[in-house]
C-alpha cells in the first residue's frame, strides 16, 4: 500500500515551482505564506522563467498573435520530421495562457500588455491584439489575459456575451453558420470569464457564466442531450498541458473553481464525471498522461504518453478531495501500488 503522504512526496520530488505552489496549497493546505513564496518562484526558476526568457523584445513570442510569423524556425519538440503540420504552440497567446495558469506574477512581465497593445495583431484580419478577433476560445483567453496583465478587454466583455449561442453555450464556428454550441468552445469561454471576474472583481459575465456552465451540467459534462451518448471519445483522453481541448478532467477542474469562488456545493450532475475521472486514476493515485496534441513547442512541461502525470495527479487529487470533502469520504485513504509505483 501507499499513502496520501507518498503521493504527495512523489508530487513535491524535484518539482517545478509552477507545480509546487499549487501541490502545497491545494493538496496540502499549507498557509497562504508558504504557497505564495513558492509561487513568487515561478518568475525566476523552472519553467516560468525559461519561457519568459523566450519573450521578444515587441511584447510576442514567436513573433506572432495565435500563430508564430515563421512556423518552420519553431520545429516539433519531438522531432519527426515526418509528422503531419499541425498546431503550434509557441506564440504570444499560448504562451501567456501558460504563464497565467503557472502562477506568473503579472508584474513580472512589467510593460507586456503596452507592447501587445502597440506591436502585435491578430492573425484574422490584422485586428488589434487587445480587441480580439472572430474565434470564442481566442478572445476568452485574450479576456483572462488581458485581466491579468491589466489591459483594457472592456469590448471583449461585450462580445463575448453578444456571442452566446440560444443554447447558453458558445461555438467557434459559429462564423461558418453554426447554432450549436460546443464543449470545447464553451468551456474555454466559462474558463475566460471566471478568470476575468476573479481578476477584476467586475461580474457582467455573470449570467453568460452561468449559462454556459448550465450547458455543460446538462449534459453531465459528458453527452448530447438528445441522445445521452457520449459526446465523443476525446472526453475521457487526459492530457497536459489541455491547450483548447475538452475532457472531463479540465471540466471537473473548472466545477471545482467556480464553486470555490461561488461558494457552492458541487452540482450533483457531476457525479457520473467525477466517477468516470476516479475509473481512470491507477491504483497508485497517479494519472497517466496520454493524446498529448502534437504541435511544436518550446520545451516539454510533462511527461511522455503512457507514463504517470504529475500535472494530471496534482489536478485529478484536487477535484477528487473537493468532491469527496462534501460528500463525507476521506480524503487520507492508503491507495493500492504494485512494486514499480513512482509513488511510493
Amino acid at each position: 500500500m501507499t499513502s496520501r503522504a507518498a503521493l504527495v512526496d512523489w508530487l513535491r520530488t524535484d518539482a517545478d515551482p509552477a507545480l509546487l505552489w499549487q501541490v502545497e496549497r491545494d493538496l496540502e493546505h499549507r498557509p497562504d505564506e508558504v504557497w505564495q513564496r513558492t509561487r513568487s518562484r515561478v518568475a525566476t526558476e523552472g519553467f516560468g522563467a525559461r519561457l519568459l526568457a523566450l519573450q521578444d523584445p515587441d511584447g510576442q513570442w514567436a513573433g506572432g498573435a495565435y500563430f508564430p510569423r515563421e512556423p518552420a524556425e519553431y520545429p516539433d519538440a519531438h522531432g519527426d520530421p515526418t509528422a503531419p503540420p499541425s498546431q503550434p504552440w509557441t506564440a504570444t497567446t499560448w504562451s501567456l495562457n501558460a504563464l497565467r495558469e503557472w502562477g506568473m506574477p503579472a508584474d513580472s512581465l512589467t510593460d507586456t500588455a503596452a507592447r501587445l497593445a502597440a506591436n502585435s495583431r491578430w492573425e484574422y484580419d490584422d485586428l488589434p491584439y487587445w480587441g480580439g478577433e472572430v474565434d470564442c476560445c481566442i478572445n476568452a483567453f485574450t479576456l483572462a489575459n488581458g485581466a491579468w496583465l491589466g489591459a483594457d478587454v472592456s469590448t471583449l466583455v461585450h462580445w463575448i456575451s453578444d456571442h452566446r449561442l440560444a443554447d447558453g453555450g458558445w461555438n467557434c464556428e459559429w462564423v461558418e453558420g453554426a447554432t450549436v454550441s460546443s464543449f470545447h468552445s464553451t468551456l474555454n469561454v466559462v474558463q475566460g470569464i471566471l478568470t476575468y471576474q476573479q481578476l477584476s472583481g467586475d461580474h457582467a459575465l455573470d449570467a453568460d457564466r452561468a449559462a454556459g456552465e448550465e450547458y455543460l451540467l446538462e449534459r453531465g459534462l459528458m453527452r448530447r442531450r438528445t441522445t445521452g451518448a457520449l459526446v465523443g471519445p476525446w472526453v475521457t483522453w487526459y492530457a497536459y498541458p489541455f491547450r483548447w481541448t475538452y475532457s472531463v478532467i479540465r471540466a471537473l477542474d473548472h466545477f471545482r473553481a467556480a464553486a470555490l469562488a461561488d461558494g457552492t456545493a458541487p452540482d450533483p450532475r457531476l457525479q457520473e464525471a467525477v466517477d468516470t475521472l476516479r475509473a481512470a486514476r491507477r491504483p497508485d493515485g497517479t494519472w497517466l498522461q496520454e493524446r498529448v496534441l502534437p504541435g511544436a513547442v518550446w520545451f516539454d512541461v510533462d511527461v511522455a504518453e503512457g507514463e504517470p502525470s504529475r500535472w494530471l495527479t496534482l489536478i485529478g487529487t484536487r477535484v477528487l478531495d473537493w468532491w469527496d470533502a462534501e460528500h463525507g469520504a476521506p480524503m487520507d485513504q492508503p491507495l493500492s501500488a504494485p512494486e514499480d509505483n513512482p509513488a511510493t
